[in-house]
């Protein structure tokens, strides 16, 4: 790929990941100088002539989220500003995504807004990875390629032959991404019906199938406290379940997600490295990371190349 035609940047989010996709793509990253000043206001310059390229600006607007979208916006401003001829925001974890709709009265739809804003800086483009409610592409009024972790899953559990597995949806909000990966690894669905009473604080209430004799996957798309992922784990465990192991896209392991999952008695608990993981909880022994690099730096090939992508949106 010719490195003057396609540039790749990255804020201080998840830097490791973008090296990782330039490495899959052959490319350099692109220089950037990126500094605050004494108050924490971003200070930054392209260094790199992108007059007429093509811009990837890979950020996940993860904790904390408020700098790092700051940082996206400001980097797409001054490549919009250096005449750069398209800009894609690469968003592997999308931040606010969890406020899609007015759930009660008097509260933003803080999704659309960071939409807006991605637009107004300069995004013509947006790639992300597992939205956390997938009608938040209807926000954009621009093109969105919606790529999912299920591919890099899959991939993972279906060698480990593990017996007797069950997926399972730790709440019936996210049934449809169970079932598409009880599909592939050929496994029973069973639900974990939970009552949440408000943010970060979830009751299990009852498991929706047999679940007496099986090894189970719990699947979802973030973990944030690990509360949801901890009673639903004690809940399987309680109706006779060999065994809990979990996937989620997300790491976001806020407060006491680690310590919760160290002294759980999950197996394991897999992640992908959209968001990078703290030392503590590299120290578990409980949490592995699987890269979204190769599938992320192919979908950056084929919008560079203007070839189909529907291949990545295996879900």
């Amino acid at each position: 790929m010719d490195s003057e035609r396609i540039k790749i940047f990255t804020g201080s989010a998840n830097p490791e990941l973008a090296e990782q996709m330039c490495a899959a793509l052959r490319l350099p990253l692109s220089k950037m100088k990126l500094r605050r000043f004494a108050d924490q206001e971003i200070n930054l310059q392209i260094l790199e002539n992108v007059r007429g390229a093509d811009c990837f600006v890979v950020q996940p607007t993860c904790n904390p989220g408020d700098s790092h979208l700051m940082e996206v916006l400001c980097i797409m401003d001054a490549l919009k500003r250096s005449s750069a001829e398209r800009i894609t925001a690469v968003l592997p974890y999308y931040g606010y995504g969890r406020q899609d709709r007015k759930d009660k009265p008097r509260v933003p739809i803080s999704a659309k807004l960071v939409a807006s804003l991605l637009e107004t800086a300069g995004a013509d483009r947006i790639m992300a990875l597992d939205l956390h409610a997938a009608q938040i592409q209807g926000f954009f009024d621009k093109p969105v390629d919606h790529l999912f972790f299920r591919p890099v899953i899959i991939d993972y559990f279906k060698p480990l032959n593990i017996p007797d597995l069950m997926v399972v949806s730790p709440d019936a909000g996210g049934v449809e991404r169970a079932r598409s990966v009880a599909k592939r690894l050929n496994a029973r669905l069973a639900i974990v019906d939970k009552r949440r009473e408000e943010a970060n604080v979830a009751e299990v209430m009852n498991v929706i199938g047999d679940v007496e004799g099986q090894n189970c996957l719990m699947v979802d798309d973030l973990i944030d406290t690990a509360g949801t992922l901890v009673k639903g784990a004690e809940a399987l465990l309680s109706h006779g379940a060999k065994s809990v192991r979990a996937i989620a896209t997300h790491a976001v392991l806020s407060g006491p997600a680690v310590d919760r999952i160290r002294e759980s008695r999950i197996t394991e608990v897999v992640f992908s490295n959209s968001i990078p993981l703290s030392q503590a909880a590299k120290d578990t022994g409980k949490i592995k990371q699987l890269s979204v690099a190769p599938l992320l730096a192919r979908a950056v090939q084929s919008i560079h190349e203007e070839t189909s992508v529907s291949i990545l949106f295996e879900s």
